[in-house]
């Protein structure tokens, strides 16, 4: 089970792949510049349905004869039309129809929903640049190189290059929630040479050609270089990056417009790319299904083979071969081979029925209406976000109820991802702000506290510039509105003041911290970054260069100017990528305090500076522009022009911020793990702070022993040394058997936690070199580990890591699972959560979707697995019996219309209802007691030795349904007029009892009524019995012949005939009966003990006399 933003798997390579040519505007390149060879691109359509009107019949027909049961049936049916069998084409062909059917008009209603969302995008208007003018046009037919104009709150249409924004600065704010899950806003940037053509008439005369790589599908990755043609004879030459790149489904946000070309189009955009990708997804009760019905088709073969060799062994007696008035002729006689076969076939028909076709619907069914059950959820509904979960595929239900690992990532799904500054150190002089919250003040918040503040005359100046660094090295924007997304922002004392947005949650908080120590960051005007200091004096710094953050680095630096002409180089960062970059400042203070906020559990941050000299700065410059000009591994060059800017630094101090924890989450996580499930946090925040977040959510217990695999450990250890120490120690305990051995009550075994870092765990995943000698085992080694701690930390993990983690342990034995993706949706709502099978608006809602939710809907699908193929085998059984009493002549022992509609129409409706509305358990008490989850793990309800028994049950009753009513025949008068029974009287009673037994079987399962359940299993009784009276009272003008007619009524007219029916019911479910109470009584699960002591409690509560006052 994969929970939040870890769902996007980057499959692009980066290397440089064949680059396509877009001509902005559809203008040709000024003669003798370049050659002019225009390329054909798709439209902008979007489809993400699989059919059309045309080729719905015989693409959905082929794609359910995919389906082993349908396919059979297909066979059996037509084996029927060719040769002559003993049963009508109409048994096999109706129950068949009536499955592809109503599979049919399923998926055809679903597809329709699917063309109806995309008929709304792809109709969707779009404002095109043409000729100087805004046209509107559909967004299907926006062609690659139009120009685009797109106003705020406007998705974009298709993947665009940014071209100028109504901003001076030429930036854009975008959030990517329908993308990425992040609902913070991100700064694109405009080309600098084009920024400035602001109106439609200004963009209509650029004329320019821009180089770029073909489409693929990394969300974080664009290689490409624009060429602008002005009056000089060569072209001007820009890079463009990520950061120059509108993806579809993205929305502007506090930006008037933007101008912008399409690139990219319809299903070569990048988020088309994602979800074509999106591979087909199994359960595990699917797998058992499959695994199950093989078994049977094995029991089938061996029927019909074992009747034809019957068949002949009793025709070898002359005597028994055909009766004198319809001698074989001898060609009849010469054609043993094909006699055989066509017997062997007749027999395959007879018997088909063992094969539950109806089984694959009705599960179909039961996951579509079952998956309401969780929309319908007010628990899970969050009034905040006025938002409720969402399903966005029905099929893997009963997997909420099989997870053994949860990944997780902490920022935004434990935490609130609501940042609060917290305090900052400078030269080991702690400072604490009063609490500022996303522009909010809390009350009484006037000044600032500082702690150990005697800094000195020297000590004044680095703090403040100290503080000038956060007020500079960042790319946090200032909103001047009062509204934006229609909430109310940086209100204060009744006037409307500016508040800053950023992509990054942990930046507003610094900022606005600084705001409450004096320095106030006010805006970003014509390049220059102007801040307020403590004398209310306004100081400006031109912006030269900002080298962004990114995962590798983790660390962000500005290059600035002063008023006075100084170059100032500001950077902060993790500590890691802080520490072995400084050359001078007061490190150990610096990071003893670092480690103390650390293991408070903050997030921190090391910011620190150096001068430029102006040779310095101008070789800065031409180190970057020439990384940001390369189209060939441009990321790598970046990091290398990064490596040698960023180093020799002044250390100034480190900010502490905090990130509380969401509520309840430490009570979901403990819940997850008393049901025995393991939980995986991956994380980008160092070591001490994830593990002080992972005590406080109960991840980590006080009795946990920790296992560390660090690059720290690593360093003073050989990673294969400390691997094989780590193992000992996990399997000490018990030898070789794993905890998944265990039922898992971790009070039995001592708990241990795992934590990791990112770079340790890429060099135990690495692939193995040829040639090393011990490298081979690193991976399986890890995943013993692995499987014997209850809780395991990833720290220090880059978001392309993350991914990678679940892909790989997706491909190995650790998890022979089934990835459901659970997204917690954010502010952004439900957009965020199209990508992932399932989405809840708090990490809290988890507990009860799994422990509850998945829960049930576990032991239904089991159930009616179980009870599908049981009722089938008490069906078919009596009939496989019959041969041996009717000279393996083929005879069928029910009549066609029973046959027909057994599966759909007696015994359908009680098992879907089971499968809806059952509760083995109250809701509460799966709630309150997560250990009941235990019961259900590693699909124990689908295992081989409940389906044995299962199936060894429908034999006994088959067994008892035949040879009851044949005993009772023989030899006894059944009528008051002396009148003997017939084969089909016989058959009748077989077909009465076994409709009786299995819809009374499964009432004996049934611990939750209602009126509907009630309803449903009596009506399906009743149903059976006003059939039955009709089909053989009338005579039926469409019925060549009626051989049913008054055998019910005469079968109801005896009296040893009600008999005999109560009492083989009454023998056929008393050793199920039997089994449950002792097993109840002798080896109870916690279930059934749970069940007890609850009925036991309600009797209490019923007798107890109450008083009304």
């Amino acid at each position: 089970l994969n929970i939040s933003s870890v769902s996007t798997l980057c499959t692009g390579e980066e290397s440089w792949v064949d680059s396509r040519t877009v001509y902005i505007g559809h203008k040709e390149p000024p003669p003798g510049t370049e050659a002019y060879i225009p390329q054909r691109f798709p439209d902008n359509r979007i489809v993400s349905s699989k059919y059309t009107f045309w080729n719905f019949i015989p693409k959905n027909l082929f794609e359910q004869f995919r389906r082993i049961a349908n396919f059979y049936f297909l066979i059996i049916f037509l084996v029927q039309l060719i040769i002559d069998t003993p049963t009508s084409p109409t048994t096999s062909g109706l129950p068949l129809f009536f499955v592809i059917t109503v599979t049919a008009i399923k998926q055809g209603y679903e597809d329709w929903i699917r063309h109806k969302a995309d008929n709304a995008i792809n109709q969707c208007p779009v404002h095109v640049i043409q000729h100087g003018k805004v046209v509107r046009k559909q967004s299907q037919k926006l062609r690659v190189g139009d120009i685009v104009q797109v106003k705020e709150n406007e998705t974009f249409p298709c993947d665009l290059i940014l071209l100028s924004t109504s901003r001076e600065d030429g930036t854009c704010f975008v959030t990517t929630a329908s993308l990425d899950g992040e609902s913070s806003h991100k700064t694109y940037y405009a080309v600098q040479d084009t920024k400035a053509f602001n109106t439609a008439e200004e963009v209509d005369t650029l004329h320019a050609t821009i180089e770029c790589e073909q489409p693929q599908p990394d969300l974080y990755k664009f290689v490409g270089r624009i060429n602008i043609y002005l009056d000089r004879d060569e072209p001007i030459a820009r890079p463009l990056g990520s950061e120059n790149l509108l993806l579809r489904g993205a929305t502007l946000k506090n930006t008037e417009y933007i101008h912008a070309v399409a690139i990219y189009t319809g299903m070569e955009t990048k988020m088309a790319l994602n979800y074509q990708s999106k591979s087909q997804k199994r359960s595990a009760v699917e797998k058992s299904m499959n695994a199950y019905l093989i078994v049977y088709l094995c029991i089938l073969i061996s029927k019909a083979l074992i009747n034809t060799v019957l068949k002949y062994a009793w025709q070898a007696n002359p005597n028994r071969d055909e009766p004198w008035y319809n001698q074989k002729t001898e060609t009849e006689r010469q054609r043993h081979l094909i006699r055989a076969f066509t017997d062997f076939l007749a027999f395959m028909v007879l018997f088909n029925y063992i094969i539950p076709v109806s089984m694959y619907v009705t599960v179909e069914m039961q996951k579509f209406l079952g998956s309401y059950f969780i929309l319908w959820d007010d628990d899970m509904f969050d009034e905040e976000l006025g938002e409720g979960p969402l399903v966005n595929t029905s099929d893997l239900n009963e997997e909420l109820g099989q997870v053994e690992y949860v990944f997780t990532d902490k920022t935004g799904t434990l935490t609130e991802n609501n940042m609060e500054l917290r305090e900052c150190c400078v030269d080991g002089h702690v400072y604490v702000p009063h609490a500022v919250c996303n522009g909010q003040i809390l009350p009484g918040a006037a000044g600032m506290d500082m702690i150990d503040s005697s800094p000195g005359v020297d000590g004044k100046e680095r703090e403040e510039l100290f503080f000038r660094a956060l007020c500079l090295c960042h790319t946090v924007q200032v909103k001047e509105e009062e509204t934006v997304d229609g909430i109310k922002r940086g209100i204060h004392q009744g006037k409307s003041t500016s508040f800053y947005i950023s992509s990054s949650p942990d930046e507003v908080a610094l900022v606005e911290g600084m705001n409450r120590l004096g320095f106030t960051y006010l805006r970003l005007k014509d390049s220059h970054m102007e801040i307020l200091n403590r004398e209310d004096e306004m100081e400006r710094f031109e912006l030269l260069e900002v080298l962004n953050f990114d995962s590798v680095r983790r660390r962000m630096s500005v290059i600035v100017r002063s008023s006075s002409g100084e170059y100032y180089l500001f950077c902060k960062g993790a500590d890691s990528s802080i520490f072995p970059r400084v050359v001078s400042g007061k490190v150990e203070q610096v990071r003893a305090r670092v480690e103390h906020n650390a293991v408070e559990g903050l997030r921190t941050l090391c910011v620190a500076y150096k001068k430029l000299t102006h040779e310095e700065y101008e070789e800065t410059c031409r180190l970057l522009n020439s990384a940001k000009l390369a189209l060939h591994e441009r990321d790598k060059k970046l990091a290398e022009a990064y490596d040698v800017i960023e180093k020799d630094f002044i250390l100034l101090g480190a900010t502490a911020v905090e990130d509380r924890l969401q509520d309840k989450a430490a009570d979901t996580i403990e819940s997850l793990h008393k049901a025995g499930m393991k939980v995986w946090v991956l994380t980008g925040d160092k070591m001490e702070t994830a593990a002080a977040t992972c005590y406080a959510s109960r991840l980590f217990h006080r009795n946990t022993q920790i296992l560390e695999l660090t690059t720290k450990r690593t360093e003073e250890q050989s990673l294969h040394d400390v691997l094989f120490d780590l193992s000992r120690t996990v399997l000490r305990q018990h030898g070789s058997m794993t905890r998944d051995t265990f039922s898992g009550l971790s009070g039995d075994c001592q708990d241990y936690g795992l934590i990791i870092d990112g770079a340790t765990l890429s060099a135990v995943l690495k692939p193995t070199q040829e040639g090393t000698s011990n490298g081979g085992n690193y991976k399986e080694i890890f995943l013993e580990i692995c499987r014997n701690c209850s809780a395991v930390l990833c720290c220090r993990m880059a978001p392309l890591q993350k991914a990678q983690v679940l892909q790989h342990f997706k491909s190995t034995s650790l998890i022979g699972f089934c990835l459901t993706t659970i997204r917690i949706m954010g502010k952004e709502g439900r957009q965020a959560a199209r990508n992932s099978d399932y989405a809840i608006t708090k990490f809290k809602h988890l507990k009860k979707m799994l422990l509850v939710h998945g829960h049930y809907y576990y032991i239904r699908i089991a159930e009616l697995v179980q009870y599908f193929f049981y009722k089938n085998v008490c069906f078919i059984f009596p009939q496989f019996l019959y041969q041996f009493f009717c000279g393996f002549s083929q005879q069928p022992l029910y009549d066609t219309a029973y046959l027909t509609l057994y599966n759909i129409s007696f015994t359908s409706l009680p098992i879907l209802l089971y499968s809806l509305m059952e509760q083995h358990i109250n809701i509460d008490i799966l709630k309150r007691d997560p250990t009941l989850y235990r019961d259900i793990a590693k699909n124990s309800l689908l295992r081989w030795p409940t389906f044995i028994y299962w199936t060894f049950l429908g034999i006994f009753d088959a067994v008892v349904f035949f040879f009851g009513a044949f005993f009772l025949f023989d030899n006894t008068t059944f009528t008051s007029n002396g009148q003997m029974f017939g084969n089909w009287t016989f058959g009748t009673l077989v077909f009465t009892i076994l409709v009786f037994t299995v819809t009374l079987k499964l009432a004996l399962d049934t611990h939750y009524w209602t009126w509907i359940n009630h309803f449903v299993i009596w009506g399906s009784l009743l149903f059976y019995v006003i059939f039955s009276l009709l089909w053989g009272g009338i005579i039926w003008p469409f019925l060549n012949y009626q051989r049913m007619y008054y055998v019910f009524m005469q079968m109801l007219s005896s009296g040893p005939a009600w008999l005999s029916i109560i009492l083989l019911i009454i023998v056929s479910l008393l050793p199920d009966v039997v089994k449950k109470v002792l097993c109840r009584a002798l080896w109870p699960t916690t279930t059934e003990r749970i069940q007890v002591r609850h009925s036991t409690n309600l009797s209490i509560s019923n007798a107890t006399p109450t008083t009304k006052y």
